[in-house]
């Protein structure tokens, strides 16, 4: 883990409540990322319960490819707390 990604990951878990963590994610990015990066989390939640990567992509609106990246990340043992 690079040195600025370790320190963004400190002031994450530093952060006391929802309202700051908020506070804190619309300052550091950009409204399309705000969107985007949640549904990361849908597209894994979906993967976990067992939805086809083709149904995850049309429900979501996003390519394939992205489903297929979140599905190898699973694969390889990634998001286990999600």
């Amino acid at each position: 883990m690079n040195l600025y990604l370790r320190k963004l990951v400190d002031k994450l878990v530093k952060t006391n409540n929802k309202r700051d963590m908020v506070d804190l994610l619309e300052a550091l990015f950009t409204p399309q990322e705000l969107r985007s990066i949640p549904r990361r989390l849908e597209i894994i939640h979906l993967i976990k319960k067992g939805m086809p990567q083709h149904d995850i992509a049309k429900k979501l609106g996003v390519g394939v490819a992205t489903v297929s990246r979140g599905a190898n990340e699973v694969k390889l043992g990634r998001f286990k707390n999600v």
